[in-house]
């Protein structure tokens, strides 16, 4: 599996060990930065995540920032992207398969290392369950 990934300078040492991990689950990670610790703007890091994600159907991406409402916020402004801040497995879990969510978006300062790491390996492995979700999902868009 592909997946696009991109975090502001807060959420970057935890970028950099979930890349590690999914490449060691044999995935291709496209890393969209930042690159370092040094102070930016995550919408920067954010958009070409939601950009890369929006225009794949079915590729899932993983965003991160300080506090995971920032990078969230920005992917959500992208017409195709369901993109859900998770702070437990089971959030991230029903993201997947009630709202059929394309990134999850993690709050750095607020989770470890192995928590982060769970709720990735659990979202890109959940799938949408459909049915009566798919209703309103598909409800979710504006015209």
């Amino acid at each position: 599996m592909i997946i696009p990934i991109g975090a502001d300078h807060a959420g970057f040492e935890l970028k950099e060990q979930i890349i590690s991990h999914l490449k060691e689950l044999g995935h291709e990670v496209h890393d969209h930065g930042c690159y370092s610790n040094e102070s930016i703007d995550y919408p920067d890091f954010g958009h070409p995540v939601a950009d890369e994600v929006e225009s794949n159907e079915g590729m899932l991406g993983v965003l991160i920032c300080g506090s995971g409402n920032g990078i969230n916020m920005t992917a959500n402004k992208h017409q195709g992207i369901r993109s859900a801040l998770c702070w437990t497995t089971e959030i991230a879990e029903l993201a997947r398969e009630h709202n059929n969510a394309n990134i999850i978006a993690l709050p750095a300062r607020f989770v470890t290392k192995e928590e982060a790491i769970a709720m990735v390996d659990v979202f890109i492995n959940t799938p949408f369950e459909g049915g009566r979700h798919e209703r309103r999902v598909n409800k979710i868009a504006c015209s």
